[in-house]
Order: C-alpha cells, then structure tokens, then sequence
C-alpha cells in the first residue's frame, strides 16, 4: 500500500445499514492499527452515529458521504482508496456503479451475471479484483469445494465427480435488505422471460459458457429425497441457485481444474428417521409457497405486512445464539470419498457474514502477496483461496477436510 495518492486502506460503503454497522463494528475490532479504515454512506449524521458506537481508534475513523448511484461520486471513491467493501442493496438497483474494486455480500445471480459481462475483461486488463458473495453466500460453499479440490490435487486423487453441499445446522434470522434482494430478483424475472433463463441456467455465472460441460444434470434440487451417502432426508436448500452457480464460476475462472466430471448440487439435511422426511417435506412445501408468495401480485402485500423492513433485521440474542455447519461429500476420480466441513458460532446471515465479509476486505488490503489471482469479476476461492480460509480459522470458523473411509482414516486438514 505505497499509493500516497490515496487517503484510504478499506472503506465500508452502506455503514449505516443493519450489515454495514455489523461489519464496521467488526473491523473496529480486527482491523490492525494503523490500517486506515473510512465509512461512507449517504447521511453524514447517520455516518456520525454509527462511528459513535465504535470503541478505541475507530471513532477517528474518517467518515464519506456518498451516493453510492452515482457514477461520479463512487469514482472518486474508488480513487481514494484500495479496498471497498459495500453492503449496499439490492445490488441490481445499487451495486452496478462500484463495480471497480470492491468485495460485498451479493445472493443475487442477475446482478453478478451484469457486473461479470460488463466488467470482467476490463478488471482482467487492469488488475481490479471485483469480490462478490463474500458472506454466508456464498463463502461455506466456495471454500468448502476449494478444500476439496486443494486436497484431492496435494494427494494426487484425480478430479472431483459428484459433489453435495448439505446443510446439517442452520439457526438465524433473515433481514429486510435480504427480503428486497428476492422481491427485486422476482421482479426483474417477471418483467423480462430472458432474466429468468440466466436465472435458472446451472452456468449462468461461468466464465466460459462454451466450455461448460452438459448442464442438464446439474439441476437445482426441487424436492424431497435421500441422500445416498449419509441416508438423510434433504430439501432444497434456499441459497441453492446462487451458490452453486458460484462454485461452478470457480471452476470455469481456474480452467475446470475440478475435473471433467465435477457436478455440484446443494441441500439442506435432515434425519434418517420418518419424522425427519416429514420435516424435510415441510421445509420444501414452505420454500415453495414463500417463492410463489413473491411472485403473487394479490398475495405479496399480505406478506410485507408480516416480513421485516429493509433495515431491520435478527436481534443481538438470535444473532449470538445463531450457528451454522455445511458439509460438502465428493468423490474423485480415484474413487477416494472426501468430505469438507465448514462452520461456525453466530447467525450465519450476519453475525458470521460480518465476520467473514470484514476478512475478506481485510484479506484483500493486506495479504497482496498470498493473491495468486489477477483482476477479473471473482470468487473468494479464487480471488483469496488459502488466504481467507487461514482468516477465518483464526476466528475460530471450522474449515476442515477428511477422507471420508476407514482405508486411510485420520487424514485431515484444518484446525486441530
């Protein structure tokens, strides 16, 4: 960081959000000193109250009032720093104009989709690292499939085959800016039939579309089944359509190093027993009536009444009790069985999103040389891969990954 030329480290756009406060309060904690951190957000008053509840050498953080629509105003921004991080939704109507240099927690597939085609080549040419998904979507899933590849290349196993995310702890609260995110998506899908096929085209994120393998078996999961490997019953898991699309961009950035065989679902795991199979068809039949819900002109009102407001979002209660645990199964082409878990204490939507997206900001300002990517419109696996994963153990998130047979048992990476 020897650019005199700019007054900034790290700036946290959107501040004064129900996540922007969560990560500037996080970054308040973790940020080294003298690493010069900024808020910026449209009101400097609500700027000032929020840096107000900040402890230590963060109340002398330096505040920027921006709009983050306009063009001009995010350039400058842009300008005066090497890292913005925003939290600034839904990124379709908000998110375009940064897409310069910056990390941010986007769920939202047509937005990454535009910022890719418009901006990836130029990022290419110029070195920009664009970060999306840099929360609990799409972090788990990224990492946890990059373990795998990391493991099965180090052990000489060959390509990864069939690859299953399964959800098998999930306990939080969901927040308004996150309800405005689906409203819009829904609401860009109505509006053109073309957004809904980029919607549900399995490689709608890749890279290199003409080299994607046949995407007809990489479908999302739909309904209730059970899953081969550890006899749990699974619904679709809501995340679903944005992280795997995610993971397979991942795959297509770094050359379909996963292997010709890669195939990648996700789902969330219930119980072996009946009940189980009952919770997992309730768990479907519930997503499924929230999706039509969004989609019902007549129905949608009677909804917001009850749904939170953008702005608001999980008490400081549900967000402490919170906790969540993924573990994604594959088999590689040597026919070893690997499993990666990925983990934590805290709501995964924002106790352990803070945590996460604040490491990934701080990843890209001070660890430049364990990068190995160049610029482009990226993953966190592959615009921070080993890096992140060493942040976020040191913040006590569980990444590990085991050969999943008795042949060679005790094998591991991670946290002891």
């Amino acid at each position: 960081m020897s650019d005199t030329g700019r007054q900034h480290d790290l700036v946290v756009l959107g501040a004064t959000g129900f996540v922007g406060r969560l990560l500037a309060a996080y970054l308040a904690e973790h940020a080294p000193p003298g690493l010069r951190v900024a808020l910026a957000g449209r009101s400097r008053d609500r700027l000032t109250d929020v840096r107000s509840t900040l402890p230590g050498a963060a109340r002398e953080w330096p505040l920027v009032v921006v709009d983050a629509t306009s063009l001009e105003q995010v350039a400058d921004l842009a300008r005066s720093t090497f890292v913005v991080v925003t939290t600034v939704g839904p990124y379709a109507r908000y998110g375009l104009p940064l897409a310069q240099a910056y990390a941010d927690l986007t769920g939202e597939v047509l937005f990454v989709h535009d910022v890719a085609d418009s901006h990836h080549e130029t990022a290419v040419g110029t070195g920009a690292r664009i970060v999306t998904s840099c929360g609990f979507d799409s972090v788990p899933s990224d990492l946890g499939v990059h373990l795998l590849h990391r493991y099965a290349t180090e052990h000489d196993l060959g390509g990864l085959g069939d690859t299953t995310l399964l959800v098998t702890r999930l306990r939080g609260g969901v927040s308004g800016g996150t309800i405005e995110s689906m409203r819009g998506q829904v609401e860009a899908v109505t509006a053109d039939p073309s957004r809904r096929r980029t919607v549900l085209d399995p490689f709608g994120l890749s890279a290199d579309r003409a080299a994607d393998p046949d995407g007809r078996d990489q479908r999302d999961v739909v309904g209730v089944y059970r899953d081969a490997a550890t006899g749990r019953w699974t619904a679709p898991f809501v995340m679903a359509s944005f992280n795997t699309r995610i993971v397979r961009r991942s795959d297509s950035l770094r050359g379909h190093a996963y292997g010709p065989r890669f195939r990648y679902r996700e789902a969330m795991a219930f119980g072996t027993d009946y009940a189980a199979q009952w919770r997992a068809v309730g768990m479907a039949l519930g997503l499924g009536g929230a999706m039509v819900a969004l989609q019902t002109p007549v129905v949608r009102p009677l909804v917001d009444r009850v749904l939170p407001k953008p702005g608001e979002g999980p008490d400081e209660k549900t967000r402490r009790e919170g906790r969540f645990r993924v573990e994604v199964r594959t088999t590689t082409d040597s026919g070893q069985r690997l499993v990666s878990t990925v983990g934590a204490a805290g709501d995964p939507g924002y106790a352990a999103t803070a945590v996460m997206l604040g490491e990934s900001a701080l990843c890209l300002a001070l660890d430049g040389d364990r990068l190995t990517s160049g610029g482009g419109v990226l993953t966190p696996a592959v615009a921070m891969g080993d890096a992140l994963v060493d942040r976020l153990r040191a913040q006590d998130f569980v990444l590990t990954v085991r050969e999943d047979d008795l042949s060679r048992a005790g094998a591991s990476v991670g946290r002891p």
